[in-house]
């Protein structure tokens, strides 16, 4: 059997195991379902079908959950720099604020397309939107 006729069947070592297995590869940008494919055709546009597995992925509903976690994420991260920048530099402050914006905004911009692969795999895994018919945990086994 070839590993396009496995991952079409749903062959055991090509479904992931558990949630995190599927939401790591959606953070790769894999197919969260055979992890063979790319998710992504553009940047934050996933394929409507996987070319490996011909999963649909054009039902899922991840709309602003992703620049949500990115955000949240960013916050956290930034937070400690910014403190520890703006008390321990002698550099004048609007060059403090100009990096952290730079860094900032190439953080969330990096960010976004793992997250929303992560939250595409969530979706599919528990079988939420457009995937409640196929649910990637019940067709997984788990």
């Amino acid at each position: 059997m070839s590993e396009r006729d496995a991952a079409l069947t749903g062959a055991p070592g090509f479904l992931p195991r558990t949630l995190g297995a599927a939401m790591l590869r959606g953070l790769r940008g894999r197919c969260p379902r055979c992890g063979m494919a790319r998710l992504f055709g553009r940047l934050l546009k996933p394929v409507e079908r996987c070319p490996a597995c011909a999963q649909d992925w054009t039902l899922h509903a991840a709309d602003d959950f992703p620049p949500y976690v990115s955000i949240l994420i960013t916050g956290h991260l930034m937070a400690p720099i910014i403190i520890v920048l703006a008390g321990n530099t002698e550099a004048p402050g609007w060059e403090v604020m100009t990096g952290v914006l730079a860094l900032a905004v190439v953080m969330l911009i990096g960010m976004l397309q793992p997250a929303k692969g992560a939250i595409i795999a969530l979706q599919w895994w528990l079988g939420m939107h457009g995937f409640a018919a196929r649910p990637g945990k019940a067709e997984a086994g788990g």
